[in-house]
């Protein structure tokens, strides 16, 4: 086998990183031929694609994202190589990067991810966003994963896998009161003032529709899009707010909060989402692999 040539490897690199073979070109002071030809002769060694063309711009492929995540801990165990002489020290890290929808639970994601957080060997990078815009980053390689309470469908035209990771009752919630009786649901509900989840949720959806069946109609007080937010309206309103526990699992914990009714039938599930790919993330199946009640959750 022919030996490996890090100077291909550093044009790539620079290259990926500035996404532009103009400009990479430029900074470098090399021909755009000459820049060309180094990746070119990289793509031949390593039997791969690493870019694709993208207007004017380049696009990393799967393995040109493997390749970038290895030159980056190739040159970076460079520099600690250099700091460790000079008495610097350093350390290498494998990196997951993980997306998560912005409605999320914080407590779900901190609950999964704990086993990871600390480690030496590894960087997490999280990033939230809308599910198009992390779908768009999965696609592209950027991300490893997406954390959704929403499934995506699977066919030959969606390459998404949703991984089911946990399903957790959904519970209506509010501050503990000195002479709270049993709390009859769904009839108390036809004049107990309530705050929700946004129409955008499967929980209200499903909410909604057991309330219908019953011929009641819900004094909704406010709709909240967002997990965080619906946890601070529960915390601060007063109103009864309908949640999955682990939302609000710290007001839980220390009595700021009570569960007042556990509603029948309704669950909120929790998933991993992930395209398949040739070269994958080890960290990914690990961090599936990883029973959640473990993490506190």
């Amino acid at each position: 086998m022919a030996q490996f040539n890090y100077n291909h490897l550093r044009y790539f690199w620079a290259v990926a990183h500035e996404g532009n073979l103009t400009r990479t070109a430029e900074r470098l002071h090399v021909s755009q031929s000459a820049l060309s030809t180094q990746i070119q002769k990289l793509e031949t060694q390593l039997g791969h694609k690493l870019f694709e063309r993208q207007g004017r711009n380049l696009k990393l492929t799967e393995a040109g994202r493997i390749a970038l995540d290895y030159a980056d801990v190739v040159f970076k165990t460079g520099d600690e190589l250099l700091g460790t002489l000079r008495g610097q020290g350093g350390s290498s890290r494998q990196v997951l990067r993980v997306g998560a929808i912005t409605t999320l639970s914080r407590n779900f994601q901190l609950a999964l991810l704990q086993p990871l957080i600390g480690r030496h060997d590894v960087q997490l990078v999280v990033r939230s966003g809308t599910m198009r815009e992390l779908l768009t980053q999965l696609e592209a390689h950027t991300i490893d994963l997406v954390l959704s309470n929403q499934s995506l469908p699977r066919d030959t035209a969606t390459p998404w896998q949703s991984h089911l990771l946990q399903q957790q009752a959904v519970s209506l919630v509010g501050r503990p009161k000195a002479r709270s009786r049993k709390m009859r649901f769904p009839e108390d509900l036809a004049d107990t003032p309530v705050i929700l989840p946004s129409l955008d949720s499967d929980i209200r959806v499903a909410f909604d529709q057991i309330l219908e069946r019953a011929g009641i109609r819900p004094i909704i007080v406010a709709e909240v899009d967002d997990m965080a937010m619906l946890r601070l309206f529960a915390r601060e309103s007063g109103e009864l707010t309908l949640v999955p526990p682990v939302v609000v699992r710290d007001e839980l914990k220390n009595g700021l909060l009570v569960e007042r009714c556990q509603i029948p039938d309704l669950s909120e599930s929790f998933y991993a989402i992930t395209q398949s790919r040739r070269f994958a993330n080890p960290l990914v199946k690990e961090l599936m692999a990883t029973p959640l009640s473990r993490s506190g959750f």
